[in-house]
């Protein structure tokens, strides 16, 4: 191992190749993951500044046959980019390698590294008079390759789809330290087998993704916000449909929120006015995009809303009169994690259902978990607009999160995964597989999907260096 450290100091220099040996530095920002679920060791933690070193420091890895874990902004739920506890293995992080190569505008493209914080591309467009829409809680420290690696979605996919859809190409270094250099921006080239795809979602173990052309879009000349209460997960799904027959392609948000959800956003940040939530079984955030006026956009919002309101649909409602507040709106949405950790651990579910059988999965769910795990509070949110729910189940009040988490995770996973199969749903909608869910895919993944999956690994990484132990177990 010395020898590959010795390598790999010659390769990125010596204050790039972080290590236990020295007492002086903390590796836990690498360790562990976000969820503080995970506790790993690393051999070193290596901060490559570009392409280039990349590719030396995988196949000076490879060479040696030690595995590698890609890291971002090591802000995922499924423990997909830390180490595992062997002190054997490599952190390859990106964080150094972040910037915004260029924006092509009349091409509507730019291309970034993969160590680019997400809302800095965000900024960086806009400040170029365009918008890149993908958004996210965690956009102020997540990166684009891990969005990438995991093919992130986030709350405007009902209008521009998960990143997989803004992504036009990629660069990345193969498991044997080879570079595919795909940076077109071409929005059409039928040569071939689409290696983009097959890089994107692939959480880190085909390749490392180092660079990505992504698209952009004029900037909408209007941007309103609403916040309705509906009486059922029926209405919504009926106010959802009713949004877009009058909104089209305007409608760029659309978030369920239930009652308890909301609930604790209301308990844990009481400086929050959270409206409408303590007499409706669920609320919906709206977001109305206009490429013609604000005039405009709030004509077709009011005619949404009238006919909602003669429909029963909608039982109550505000729209945002400024940007503040529109903010502040989505911050009340944002928060509804954080109310949820200041609650305790909980169980963590982000699965998807077509749309129409939404109202059917929540009913039969909910009534199944009071039943087998009596008390249990379910803290149901999420992108309903693309169907993707983050459907949490919470400890009993007043009982030992630590422990509910502990003896109660497995039987309450196989409980909602059971049920996600029977709907025709996916047991992991934006958030990836990692390890967390690695064991699971065998159960509910079909078997010839899987073989499939498992001859692409094969074939790009016969070694199993890249982030080993994920997707695939």
């Amino acid at each position: 191992m010395n020898a590959l450290l010795t390598r790999l100091r010659g390769i990125v220099g010596d204050a790039q190749v972080l290590t236990h040996d020295d007492p002086a530095t903390d590796l836990s920002a690498w360790e562990q993951d976000w969820r503080r679920r995970a506790y790993g060791r690393a051999l070193a933690v290596v901060r490559p500044a570009s392409t280039a070193e990349v590719a030396a420091v995988v196949k000076a890895c490879a060479a040696a046959g030690v595995s590698i874990v890609p890291q971002g902004g090591n802000t995922g739920l499924v423990v997909g980019s830390v180490p595992d506890d062997s002190g054997t293995q490599v952190v390859l992080s990106l964080a150094r390698m972040n910037a915004v190569r260029g924006i092509d505008g009349d091409n509507l493209t730019v291309t970034v590294e993969a160590g680019c914080v997400l809302q800095t591309l965000q900024d960086a467009a806009e400040a170029a008079g365009f918008l890149f829409p993908l958004s996210l809680a965690a956009e102020g420290s997540c990166t684009i390759g891990g969005n990438l690696a995991t093919n992130a979605g986030g709350t405007q996919v009902v209008r521009y789809g998960n990143v997989r859809e803004l992504c036009l190409g990629l660069e990345v270094v193969t498991a044997q330290g080879e570079v595919w250099d795909g940076l077109s921006g071409l929005r059409k080239d039928n040569t071939g087998y689409d290696l983009r795809d097959l890089f994107v979602g692939s959480e880190g173990t085909l390749g490392v993704i180092t660079a990505a052309t992504l698209k952009l879009y004029p900037r909408p000349a209007a941007q309103l916000t609403a916040w309705a209460a509906v009486p059922s997960l029926e209405a919504a799904v009926q106010l959802l449909g009713l949004a877009h027959r009058h909104l089209g392609a305007g409608l760029t948000g659309f978030e369920v929120m239930g009652q308890f959800a909301l609930s604790l956003v209301a308990k844990h940040f009481p400086q929050q006015r959270v409206p409408l939530w303590s007499e409706h079984p669920c609320c919906v955030l709206l977001e109305n995009s206009d490429s013609e006026s604000e005039e405009h956009a709030r004509g077709q919002f009011e005619r949404l809303l009238e006919t909602a309101f003669e429909q029963g649909v909608v039982s109550d409602a505000v729209v945002a009169e400024s940007l503040q507040q529109a903010h502040a709106l989505w911050h009340i949405r944002e928060s509804i994690p954080l109310a949820q950790a200041e609650e305790g651990l909980n169980i963590k579910h982000d699965i998807s259902i077509p749309v129409s059988k939404i109202p059917a999965f929540c009913a039969e769910t909910d009534a199944l978990l009071q039943r087998e795990v009596p008390g249990v509070r379910l803290v149901n949110f999420g992108h309903l607009g693309d169907g993707n729910l983050h459907y949490n189940v919470q400890a009993p009040e007043g009982g030992d999160a630590s422990a509910f988490l502990r003896d109660m995770e497995a039987q309450v996973n196989h409980l909602v995964f059971d049920q996600v199969r029977r709907f025709d749903g996916s047991i992991s909608a934006e958030h990836g597989v990692g390890s967390l869910k690695a064991d699971k895919l065998p159960v509910y993944k079909d078997p010839v999907a899987l073989a499939l999956m498992r001859s692409i690994k094969q074939a790009l990484d016969p070694q199993n260096i890249l982030n080993p132990g994920r997707v695939l177990s």
